[in-house]
């Protein structure tokens, strides 16, 4: 097993597309890492540049003591399963798992022995004579992991391999994923969109925006510590709430209210700053009578989440116009009525301060703090990078030749629609070799 260093990684494309702006990363040996944005971030290129089927533009790779940065992606001992499991639709799962073992030439009966002990790992020993075509998605999503494993990488790199499954196959997978990756202890690189999944699996998050790595830290730290707006606005199934609001004191003056500042933050604000008050829908009590403190609004909308609903408020604006929307979520039982006005109220050292964009305080959890460095290690709490802001787009790259099987490459893709490769594990023709920012 291994661990991943990236150093000023880059990476443009024909037309002078940035896709990753000068990254540093430290991904630890046996860590479950994910790399979380919205589309168009660069978490895939992120991804393929790691395993090779993308060329940095600058920068260096480090996988365990080797610089592959220049090395072939067979020559890297990874392993990549893609978003569509890429399965040679005719072969069977015990040729799809040991298709790695297959390139490097390794003898048919080891090829079978280590085909079916990995088959069993995953429980799929009734299935090796099928093929792709006859297996649910639950059962390709093994297949395609278990090919990964047959090569022994000292890295999995995972791409969005959840995104085709079901909501129950989703959260079957997500369990079974982490129970994999913890007694295997593999050093695992997941790319996903979905924050649920990255708040689930990873030990640390990295959350990527136009091709630059915004903040990096636990799922607590990302969650209750957003050092940016970015940040605060895309982790969560419910946004923050992100309110403009004027310093006045010991307070915020924020929609009509005035709010408690946290104490940290007085010292670095004066009145009259302007502000961001940022506060979770989950931190927030609503009351249904006036309180001290407490944000008022008209109940717009409740929409049902099964043991919780969230409801939406419209505060007040200047001239008694409507204002700013706030969420708010309750327990099941205490919706409000549509029209009704309710009173929300943060909760002691949940909400936090922004300026400028950047996090001036978070309360949650004691003692964590937030590094504006831009390289960050797993020892590191939270880090933000501050590389320069590029208005350039993250468009698709251009189709690559190069396919991937095991921990090696075939330089030559099966034809037409029909996967090329296998574990670094499994690229398709037409997923596995094309790639973009995405």
């Amino acid at each position: 097993m291994a661990a991943i260093t990236l150093h000023r990684l880059g990476k443009v494309y024909p037309g002078g597309v940035r896709a990753l702006d000068a990254l540093d990363l430290a991904i630890a040996d046996g860590e479950f890492f994910a790399l979380l944005g919205p589309s168009g971030c660069g978490k895939t290129t992120l991804l393929r540049t790691i395993a090779g089927l993308e060329v940095a533009t600058e920068g260096t790779v480090r996988i365990g003591d080797r610089d592959v940065t220049d090395l072939q992606p067979g020559r890297r001992d990874v392993a990549m399963v893609f978003q569509d499991y890429a399965l040679f639709p005719h072969m069977t799962v015990e040729e799809n798992i040991g298709y790695p073992l297959r390139i490097k030439k390794v003898p048919r009966a080891a090829r079978h022995d280590k085909a079916t002990e990995t088959a069993a790992e995953l429980g799929l020993t009734g299935l090796l004579d099928r093929r792709p075509g006859q297996l649910s998605g639950g059962q390709q999503q093994r297949v395609a992991l278990a090919r990964a494993m047959a090569c022994h990488p000292q890295v999995f790199l995972l791409d969005e391999p959840l995104s085709n499954l079901d909501a129950r196959l989703r959260l079957e997978a997500r369990t079974f994923l982490k129970r994999l990756q913890r007694e295997l202890g593999v050093t695992c690189v997941f790319v996903t969109h979905d924050q649920a999944e990255a708040l689930a699996l990873a030990d640390r998050i990295a959350v990527l925006e136009s091709g630059r790595i915004r903040q990096v830290g636990t799922p607590v730290e990302v969650f209750r510590q957003p050092a940016n707006t970015f940040v605060a606005g895309f982790i969560g199934s419910t946004p923050m709430n992100l309110l403009d609001a004027e310093v006045a004191g010991d307070a915020v003056l924020v929609a009509g209210a005035r709010l408690p500042l946290p104490a940290p933050v007085r010292a670095l604000v004066a009145d009259g700053d302007r502000v961001v008050y940022g506060v979770r829908p989950e931190y927030l009590d609503l009351h249904p009578a006036p309180v001290p403190g407490a944000l008022a609004g008209r109940v717009v909308v409740v929409e049902n989440l099964g043991s919780s609903s969230l409801v939406s408020l419209d505060l007040p604006g200047p001239d008694g116009a409507a204002g700013a929307g706030l969420q708010v979520v309750v327990p099941e039982g205490r919706e409000p009525a549509i029209g009704s006005t309710g009173w929300a109220v943060p909760r002691d050292g949940r909400s936090l301060v922004y300026r400028n964009g950047e996090l001036l305080h978070a309360t949650e959890p004691a003692g964590a703090t937030t590094d504006p460095a831009h390289a960050v290690g797993p020892a590191a709490d939270s880090s933000v990078t501050d590389s320069p802001v590029t208005d350039s787009p993250v468009t698709d790259s251009p189709v690559t030749d190069s396919s991937v099987t095991g921990s090696s490459v075939t330089d030559s893709p099966v034809g037409g629609s029909v996967p090329a490769g296998g574990a670094v594990a499994g690229s398709a023709a037409g997923s596995g070799a094309a790639g973009g920012p995405a």
